[in-house]
């Protein structure tokens, strides 16, 4: 046998063992397990969905598209109508957002994250009635308004340019102030006695048998896992509990600064117990969640917002990441490439994941990706309040929600942070950026990729003096990002193929259904036992000697700075020079 042929067959088998054993293919199959599991729960409802979609487009579809001057009163109420058409609504939907439930909010009394009695529920519902009734009223009024206006237009043939602008405008602030009205209604409408208790317990053995299943395939001790995960998962919740509490809500202290916080409380004061590390699992728990982040990626989705939105996440990015590690290298010279890389991916696309996905590829430290992380955390909470705010104080009122919303969906971090500041802006600006963010992450396993290829080839082999194969570098991918790609195009294609058969069925069934009756129930818990994980596993003396100088707050610093600056001016010119005919419709 030539020596060639036995390492072909040494590498099939070392693939195929890999499969079983190695933490990236298990993080696929638990995260497909998932999904699959979200296909069998509602698919089969989809006959029951597209009756209903066709109700609502026999219902308004003929007034909705009397013009194209604007978007009409109808056009938004057939919209409405088919938003409402939501697969997850179904019983079994219900019992799984009910079982699988974070903490509630709370305002003074943290046992209200758990537990509420009748009596306290009917007095929280009494006064979110009230404001509930308030914004009704205020909608109403604008109703007429943009009733008034509508018809001002229509009379004229829709030909009257000023008419149909007071139209669009009167519209526009109608569906702004419904918007706000419908915020107001969840609160009246989860205001209801609850206890979280149990179902937070039964939640724990779930996750803990979940996750030790891969464990153990691994070659790790199942019943060491199990006991571990307990910790894990208790701080997970307390920081949850802390999350949700109100002025924590509503100036942007997420549930990922306070499990890191907890996590590194624990481990920088009385140490993180020596029993507790089986479950210290940063990269598996979050690998897995980033594989159901894939499925929420829709190429159809992305199509919406058109090539406005690709050259806004697209080509801002990869120039912001190359820039920064080039400021990183050559001007405050970054000791570690490797941190210099974690730090740029996690500015430049999109926060924690790509972070985590770049520290694989290139084999980052642990300390690395917590610096990063840490940093990430902290600039994402200040620009989500900040950029709102200067939205409104310094942009023209016609630019506030789509250039608004497309430069925040093109810097700030994390997606959820993304849709909170694009809330503040109204329903429009909510749209564009998180649909900006959505295709951004795309770029996650394109990064990896790259990053996976420069260091083995490139950094490494300078290192060692060895020159790096073609296996080597697939063998140093990060396999995740296989399923993470994998995930987003099977879901695109089911997404298409719904849409096919009747519009607005895949948005039902995907959108409303499998993603968010599933999929994102479940990777909020598993991005947070990550969160929890880095925090335990870090010690600030070893962080100390990775931010020597402050070079990683300047790197940081400048590449968010060179990335704000960007993305502004490529927002302007691709929605309002470039495609205006798009910016007007969305």
């Amino acid at each position: 046998m030539s020596d060639n042929s036995q390492v072909v067959r040494d590498i099939g088998k070392w693939e195929w063992s890999e499969m079983w054993k190695k933490e990236d293919w298990w993080a696929i199959w638990l995260g497909f397990a998932i999904l699959i599991a979200g296909m069998f729960v509602y698919f089969p409802h989809s006959g029951d969905m597209k009756v209903k979609l066709e109700q609502a487009e026999a219902e308004y579809s003929q007034a909705a598209n009397r013009t194209d001057a604007f978007k009409t009163i109808a056009w938004y109420k057939l919209s409405d109508a088919k938003a409402k058409v939501q697969a997850k609504n179904i019983d079994v939907g219900k019992w799984l957002s009910s079982v699988t439930k974070k903490t509630h909010k709370w305002s003074s009394n943290p046992a209200d994250a758990f537990f509420m009695s009748k009596e306290k529920a009917d007095a929280k519902k009494a006064k979110a009635q009230a404001k509930y009734d308030t914004a009704k009223a205020k909608t109403a009024g604008l109703f007429a308004t943009a009733l008034a206006a509508e018809q001002a237009a229509e009379a004229a043939g829709f030909k009257n340019q000023a008419l149909n602008e007071a139209a669009r405008g009167a519209i526009q602030d109608w569906r702004n102030a419904k918007f706000i009205e419908g915020k107001a209604k969840k609160k009246v409408k989860s205001a209801k006695p609850y206890n979280q208790i149990f179902k937070l317990l039964g939640l724990g053995v779930f996750f803990a048998v979940f996750f030790g299943i891969g464990m153990k395939a691994m070659g790790n001790s199942f019943t060491q896992f199990l006991k571990a995960f307990t910790f894990i998962f208790a701080i997970a919740v307390l920081s949850w509990m802390f999350a949700s509490q109100a002025t924590m809500k509503h100036y942007g202290v997420g549930y990922a600064a306070w499990a890191i916080f907890f996590g590194m409380l624990i481990s920088n004061t009385v140490g993180t117990p020596k029993w507790v590390f089986p479950a210290i699992q940063t990269e598996f728990y979050i690998k897995t969640g980033l594989v159901l982040l894939g499925a929420k990626i829709l190429f159809e989705k992305i199509i919406t917002i058109g090539t406005a939105g690709i050259f806004v996440a697209w080509v801002v990015t990869p120039i912001v990441w190359l820039v920064t590690f080039w400021f990183g290298q050559k001007v405050i010279k970054m000791k570690s490439k490797r941190l210099n890389a974690v730090i740029c991916s996690d500015m430049s696309v999109c926060g924690v994941s790509a972070a985590i996905a770049a520290a694989s590829a290139c084999k980052a430290k642990k300390e690395h990706l917590t610096l990063a992380v840490g940093l990430s955390l902290v600039f994402t909470s200040i620009m989500m309040i900040a950029m709102p705010a200067v939205i409104h104080g310094f942009f023209p009122a016609d630019k506030v929600e789509i250039l608004g919303g497309a430069w925040m969906g093109g810097t700030i971090d994390a997606t959820g942070a993304v849709a909170a500041a694009g809330a503040f802006l109204g329903e429009k600006a909510l749209n564009v950026a998180a649909t900006i963010k959505m295709i951004q992450n795309v770029l996650i396993g394109v990064m990896a990729f790259f990053v996976a290829i420069y260091f083995t080839t490139r950094v490494e082999a300078a290192e060692t003096g060895h020159k790096v194969g073609l296996m080597e570098i697939w063998y140093r991918f990060p396999k995740f990002v296989l399923g993470f790609i994998a995930a987003s195009v099977i879901f695109s294609m089911i997404y298409s193929s719904y849409n096919a058969e009747v519009s607005g069925l895949g948005y039902s069934m995907i959108d409303k259904g499998s993603i968010k009756g599933m999929s994102d129930l479940f990777r909020g818990w598993f991005f947070i036992l990550s969160f929890v994980s880095i925090g335990l596993a870090t010690n600030f003396r070893e962080l100390k000697e990775h931010f020597s100088g402050g070079k990683p707050l300047i790197l940081y610093v400048f590449g968010q700075s060179f990335n704000l600056c960007l993305t502004l001016i490529m927002a302007y010119i691709v929605f309002y020079l470039i495609f205006p005919e798009l910016t007007a419709t969305i």
